[in-house]
């Protein structure tokens, strides 16, 4: 269907989709000082605008806003025209909690006793 629009229209519907995706997502991809806005995010890698982002290599971290929420090894993956793909060589989940250097002994109760009437 886009096939027959003139090709200044289909120009701008795919900026506007762009700037949707850009908007939409509250993703971000942190290199060393720099913040560049994340398009996709999905299990095994990340995708960002190929024009507005230099090419990408080595260890990054990932926002979900404020929130850290994955620092990963990464490698270019594809390129296609205006976005770039990026796969984890390895993504380490950020946990909420610290991590514990103990084993934890206690047991909780397995239950409780009727009060009596």
């Amino acid at each position: 269907m886009l096939e027959h629009l003139p090709e200044d229209i289909r120009q701008g519907i795919a900026a506007a989709q762009r700037r949707s995706l850009r908007r939409g997502s509250r993703l971000c991809v942190h290199v060393n000082d720099a913040v560049f806005p994340v398009l996709r995010l999905w299990e095994t890698g990340f995708a960002v605008d190929a024009r507005r982002v230099p090419r990408l290599r080595g260890l990054v971290d990932i926002y979900d806003g404020p929130r850290h929420i994955r620092q990963c090894l990464i490698i270019a993956s594809e390129n296609d025209g205006n976005e770039m793909s990026y796969d984890f060589k390895r993504a380490t989940v950020i946990a909420e909690d610290p991590v514990r250097d103990y084993a934890d002994d206690s047991t909780p109760p397995s239950g409780y006793l009727p009060r009596p009437a």
